[in-house]
C-alpha cells in the first residue's frame, strides 16, 4: 500500500554481539546471529585469549586484557570455535541468512 509505514525489524540492517571472556569462559558461550552481523569478543581475563574457528576459517588472534577484536559473518552456517590457548575454553555461532531472519 502507498504511503503505508514500513515495519522495520531488528535485523532489517547488521548489528554486534558481544561475547565477554571472564574466568576463563565466553559468555554467552552460544550465540545466533545474521548474515552481515558481526561478534565482538571483549577480554575482561587476566590471560590472553582468542577465538579461533574450529575449521581454521578465522581467527582473532590474540585478545590481552581489556583489547577487543570484531569479526564479521558474511556467510549462513554454525561455527563452532576455541581458544588456541586454552581449548578447554569453547562457544558456538550460528549464523543464519536474512532471509530466515
Amino acid at each position: 500500500m502507498a504511503g503505508a509505514p514500513r515495519t522495520v525489524r531488528a535485523h532489517d540492517r547488521a548489528h554486534e554481539v558481544e561475547v565477554r571472556i571472564a574466568h576463563f569462559a565466553f559468555d554467552p558461550t552460544w550465540i545466533e546471529i545474521l548474515v552481515g552481523d558481526s561478534v565482538i569478543w571483549i577480554n575482561n581475563d587476566l590471560a590472553p585469549h582468542t577465538a579461533t574457528a574450529k575449521d581454521a576459517a578465522w581467527d582473532t588472534g590474540s585478545i590481552d586484557r581489556g583489547d577487543t577484536r570484531r569479526i564479521t559473518f558474511e556467510a549462513p552456517g554454525e561455527h563452532p570455535y576455541f581458544c588456541a590457548f586454552h581449548p578447554h575454553m569453547k562457544g558456538s555461532i550460528l549464523v543464519r541468512s536474512r532471509s530466515e531472519g
